[in-house]
């Protein structure tokens, strides 16, 4: 493989064109770390930003990440979405510093250079110099245009109140880059009704950014780890359930109908996670309210490749976007979020639902430690290698969670980009 670690002589199947097994320095190692970053998340990808409900107002704005690089989603005086990245033409500096706000400029404050709510630069201080007894003494060369220093600005995809960006200006469109079997997943959660934000919740998990995407094309483990899912039936492997991918195999939704809650069968024998006597006082959290967009799934955990989840489990929605900070750890922000239309109560069941996931929550608490063990025992031992051979060796839909299929499909996509 160019520019890659040595790949140890004993793992055939990583040398030859299966992707059943994955050596354990592809999470830890600092230069492939720095290649990922330049080829999924810098260049030919649509990377989630943000909700245009967080921006609602013209001169609204929220600053966030593409993979590292710090960006900030405007909503200009015209109404427009706009991505621009956080750093100043002038000399560089990451000049806002407030998550959000609103303004009807931006301002760098090293040396007030100023920009408009779309990138473009505005003003110089001292643009053509200081007179001073009858002589003008420094500003900019003659040559200067103010036009050709603008922010970077980043072309930007909105869809269903969705702000997708990318560096590439010559990218695919967001359509094409979805494929039509996810955008049909994609389109059911965000259907043209307006959002509305219910809350946040951000946390730091010490490990590599592609296992969360790995968790949730993962149907193996939720039925295994989460007592909440295989007690309460929300996520079990005998649920009715398919699984979906784009024709690139990088993107994919795993498709679950909730099934009997508490009911004993082969599926829960021997599994400790398997709570049959478990009660909870609060029984809004299993307060469950069929709405009419699901159609018959109860649950639809969809992953765009690489930054961001758009979950639906039962009435509770979010989004979960993944932001790397270096080869070993991640920021994952969570916003939940519900509909105008909506009523009270459905807010209110939202709501307390959310406290299913989320840092702290009784299933999302789960992924977070098992992602930080699975890093330690990574850096132990660089040499080794992990295996993703339930259900085979091969990539394809299914109708059943009994497969890691869908983390196959992602390391096919990831070594056909990587290793050109």
């Amino acid at each position: 493989m160019s520019n890659m670690p040595a790949v140890f002589p004993e793992d055939p199947v990583w040398q030859g064109e299966g992707t059943s097994r994955i050596p354990f320095w592809a999470y830890t190692d600092e230069a492939l770390y720095k290649k990922e970053l330049e080829r999924f998340f810098y260049d030919n990808h649509w990377c989630y930003v943000g909700l245009e409900a967080e921006v609602p107002e013209p001169g609204d704005f929220k600053r966030t990440v593409i993979g590292e690089r710090s960006v900030i989603m405007t909503r200009d005086l015209e109404g427009g979405i706009n991505v621009i990245e956080n750093v100043c033409a002038h000399r560089g500096m990451q000049f806002c510093r407030e998550r959000s706000g609103n303004k009807k400029e931006l301002v760098c404050p090293y040396h007030q250079w100023n920009y408009s709510l779309k990138g473009d630069l505005q003003g110089v201080p001292f643009l053509r110099g200081v007179k001073r007894d009858g002589q003008v003494q420094g500003g900019m060369p003659k040559e200067f245009k103010t036009k050709e220093n603008n922010l970077n600005k980043l072309r930007v995809a909105t869809r269903g109140g969705v702000v997708f960006a990318s560096f590439n200006h010559e990218v695919e469109s967001f359509e094409d880059f979805l494929g039509p079997e996810i955008l049909g997943y994609f389109d059911r959660l965000f259907n043209g009704r307006k959002l509305k934000i219910l809350g946040y919740n951000r946390q730091r998990i010490p490990g590599n950014w592609k296992l969360m995407q790995e968790n949730i094309k993962d149907p193996y483990h939720p039925g295994l780890l989460h007592t909440w899912f295989i007690t309460y039936g929300l996520w079990r492997a005998d649920n009715k359930s398919s699984l979906r991918m784009d024709d690139k195999h990088r993107h994919a939704a795993m498709i679950s109908t909730r099934g009997n809650a508490q009911a004993k069968n082969e599926v829960t024998t021997g599994v400790t996670s398997f709570k049959e006597s478990m009660e909870i006082k609060d029984k809004r959290l299993l307060d469950i309210v069929h709405e009419p967009w699901w159609g018959e799934p109860t649950a639809v955990m969809m992953t765009i490749f690489p930054s961001v989840i758009f979950q639906q489990q039962v009435n509770s929605v979010s989004t979960r976007h993944i932001q790397p900070s270096g080869p070993d750890a991640f920021d994952f922000v969570w916003t939940h979020f519900g509909f105008e239309d909506d009523t009270p109560e459905m807010t209110q069941r939202r709501l307390v639902q959310a406290n299913l996931f989320g840092p702290a929550g009784f299933v999302s608490a789960d992924d977070g430690e098992v992602i930080e063990f699975s890093q330690s025992g990574f850096e132990q031992k660089p040499y080794h290698r992990a295996v993703a051979e339930l259900g085979g060796y091969g990539v394809e839909d299914t109708e059943h969670m009994v497969t890691e299929t869908l983390i196959r499909g992602m390391y096919e996509y990831w070594r056909k980009v990587m290793e050109v």
